[in-house]
């Protein structure tokens, strides 16, 4: 019944976001003012140097801290990001022009499902030698490197989860993104001192790019860096000679097997699928459905409101939407061209040489299983559809499209035989049964939150305790209750 509450909840808030939106013009947020060289101390500075040197000394405090009182530190970054989250959400619309307005406001409600100081804790063990007591310590200033994608909400979500472990942070936002993370970590940052008496327990740098963030890979204050990015980002941060997490490029497969129930299959995969445009890297990329119930699963996606291409326009938006390495049309490796990614549905469709009906959120279609759409993290609000033998072979369609980043995975089934062998051999961080992705994470399921999930290093989803060194306190021959 609590759940049920929650979800109900959830839902009413959603739909007065969009009332509110669509009631209103919008209005361009107050641009950042950044601080000026080494004085700043709402954490925006002009040198790399400067704000890791500032960074530095507020991690002094943030370590001393109580864990209730770094817990009043991760109320404020909650309570701004709920509170200010149509401004902060219509702001990052407006600079970094991908994704959906509406989703972009409610990721930023969602900080309310990250871990915080609830997540820290202390273990023990005793045998006739003594005590010894596992204590997790901060690393101390670590280096974050944000996404366009979620730029606020992922640095909000890594915020939380530093904080909680005593740590401070250095940000390096995509220079697509960086105003509006300029912007909220100056909120931040003010209510930290005021509320606090921290300064800059948050930094990031007046103008970020690829020498700011080389800097922070390299400066000897960074004792850790964590990277939410593709590729490129996570092999320049492991250049850096420090400790890495990586949060990479993930590419979900679902499989529908001849069990699932169709109707809901269809509904959760237009969910998760459309969710921002499909720019979150969980989000459904491809569909393999077992020939069977082809037909009939492409009907029910139909009754739930996506849209179905057929083969000439999904070669029509396919030409539109990526480029290939390859001397002719079509040959070679694909790329995604960076004007389709995370744009509306309406948008890919008129590419595709097709109108859609409005508020249309995702469309679809089939085609074969080393298609572009399938092979490459395409982030648009388009679903490739594979026909398969069985669910065998849809298991390892999966495994093949995946390419290995063991990043998410989703089965709709009522044989958990199936779920099982797919769960084997897919291996992946997150792994979903009959639901849509943001289950995954606590949206709509039981899971916890976070925007930088660590495939690559393997940390999988972070929490409070992916930031903090593991230490032993052993006392001999002493304290023994037993």
């Amino acid at each position: 019944m609590q759940i049920q509450e929650q979800v109900i909840a959830e839902i009413a808030r959603e739909v007065v976001a969009r009332l509110r939106i669509q009631m209103q013009q919008p209005v361009a947020a107050p641009a950042p003012q950044p601080g000026n060289g080494a004085a700043s101390r709402d954490g925006v500075f002009s040198s790399v140097d400067d704000a890791v040197n500032a960074a530095w000394e507020a991690q002094k405090k943030v370590e001393a801290m109580s864990l209730e009182e770094r817990g009043r530190m991760i109320e404020i970054v909650r309570r701004i990001c709920f509170d200010r989250r149509e401004e902060l959400g219509r702001m990052e619309m407006e600079e970094t022009r991908v994704g959906r307005l509406d989703h972009k406001i409610h990721k930023l409600t969602n900080m309310r499902f990250v871990l915080g100081v609830e997540a820290m804790r202390s273990d023990a063990r005793s045998d006739h030698s003594g005590l010894c007591i596992i204590e997790r310590a901060p690393w101390g200033v670590i280096g974050m490197m944000l996404p366009v994608t979620h730029s606020v909400p992922t640095m909000a979500s890594n915020a939380i989860n530093i904080l909680a472990a005593g740590n401070t942070a250095i940000f390096g936002p995509h220079p697509s993104g960086a105003k509006v993370a300029q912007y909220a970590l100056q909120l931040f940052n003010r209510e930290f001192e005021r509320e606090c008496g921290v300064a800059n327990a948050l930094v990031t740098v007046r103008e970020p790019g690829i020498e700011a963030a080389g800097q922070v890979f390299h400066h000897p204050k960074v004792a850790l860096v964590c990277v939410t990015g593709g590729r490129a980002v996570v092999e320049a941060a492991a250049k850096g000679g420090k400790r890495v997490i990586a949060a990479g490029p993930g590419n979900p497969p679902v499989v529908v097997d001849e069990t699932a129930d169709l109707d809901h299959a269809a509904t959760c995969i237009i969910e998760g699928a459309s969710y921002d445009n499909n720019l979150l890297c969980i989000g459904e990329k491809e569909v393999f459905v077992v020939a069977s119930v082809a037909n009939a699963f492409i009907e029910a996606m139909r009754r739930a409101g996506a849209f179905e291409l057929n083969s000439a326009a999904i070669a029509r938006l396919t030409e539109a939407a990526f480029t290939f390495d390859g001397p002719g049309k079509g040959c070679g490796r694909a790329h995604v061209k960076k004007d389709f990614v995370g744009k509306d549905a309406a948008v890919l469709a008129a590419a595709a040489g097709v109108r859609v009906p409005a508020n249309t959120q995702l469309l679809f279609g089939e085609t074969d299983e080393d298609h572009p759409f399938v092979v490459e993290e395409q982030m648009m609000p388009f679903v490739p559809v594979v026909r398969v033998r069985d669910v065998d072979a849809a298991i390892a369609a999966s495994v093949k499209a995946e390419h290995g980043y063991r990043h998410t995975a989703i089965i709709h089934s009522q044989n958990f035989g199936h779920v099982t062998r797919m769960a084997r051999a897919m291996n992946t961080t997150l792994f979903v049964h009959n639901a849509a992705s943001p289950a995954s994470l606590g949206v709509g399921g039981p899971g916890y939150f976070s925007h930088s999930i660590a495939t690559p290093t393997g940390e999988g989803v972070t929490t409070p305790l992916t930031f903090t060194r593991e230490r032993q306190i052993v006392v001999g021959h002493a304290l023994r209750i037993i």
